[in-house]
């Protein structure tokens, strides 16, 4: 199951390399050729979009280091909670910009659609982030009991 996962983990971080290196710069360039009138977005937007790009691959790097430490039976220790806490943070840090769009685009948007769409992305990477600080709260919980069940036997 480790191994799967692995696998495509490396999958998913080889795609998110080539979208943040070709396709988002190079689909920005394009918008701002096609559409003049919106060129003064297409460095920020690039640099969102990649940022967005790198904060999922710091996640990945981080549930690689977690699945290692699963393999080698110490998970259940103070340095799983490092990669844990760098999850959080990467999903905090996307929520931020994330929210900064929404209220970009929500202040400029004509349609409601792109808004609400961003809406829906802002609500439900919270609930990502969230479940992860729950998930922080059962792996506590869970070297607690590990480390006072060692100190019994």
């Amino acid at each position: 199951m480790i191994a799967a996962l692995r696998a495509f983990l490396v999958v998913l971080f080889g795609v998110l390399v080539l979208f943040q290196t070709m396709s988002l710069p190079g689909q920005f360039a394009h918008l701002a050729k096609e559409d003049p009138d919106m060129a003064y977005l297409r460095w920020p937007a690039t640099a969102v979009t990649v940022f967005w790009v790198l904060c999922v691959q710091v996640v990945i790097v981080s549930i690689w280091k977690l699945l290692a430490r699963i393999r080698r039976d110490r998970i259940f220790s103070e340095d799983s909670f490092t990669w844990v806490n760098v999850i959080v943070g990467a999903i905090g840090a996307a929520w931020v910009v994330l929210l900064v769009v929404f209220l970009y685009v929500g202040f400029n948007a004509t349609d409601p659609g792109l808004p609400l769409l961003l809406f829906l992305l802002l609500v439900g990477l919270a609930v990502l982030g969230l479940l992860m600080v729950v998930m922080r709260a059962l792996l506590r919980q869970a070297t607690t009991l590990r480390s006072d069940m060692e100190a019994v036997i």
